[in-house]
């Protein structure tokens, strides 16, 4: 998995936590995606931090999936991903 990105909607716990966690540990970089939580506590970034910590790469995406504009906005935020990575343009595969 190393140079791909997983783009994992859920991943603030249970088992889209697992996934992410799962993917990283492969060596994919994670966009981690979830609504949960509240502006104290929000699940997702406790997934990037936990991905981070075992010398992982994630970032965290808080849109919706329930609408075409959020689906593609996350879609989009993997690219960018990508891009970062590699350090220029590339598209999410």
């Amino acid at each position: 998995m190393q140079g791909k990105v997983a783009l994992i909607t859920g991943a603030g716990g249970g088992l889209g936590r697992s996934y992410a966690l799962y993917f990283a540990s492969l060596g994919a970089k994670v966009l981690v995606n979830d609504l949960g939580g509240d502006a104290q506590r929000r699940p997702a970034e406790e997934t990037v931090e936990l991905i981070r910590r075992a010398g992982g790469e994630a970032e965290v995406d808080f849109h919706g999936v329930e609408t075409m504009a959020g689906a593609s906005a996350m879609v989009e935020a993997a690219q960018r991903s990508v891009a970062f990575a590699s350090g220029g343009s590339a598209m999410a595969e």
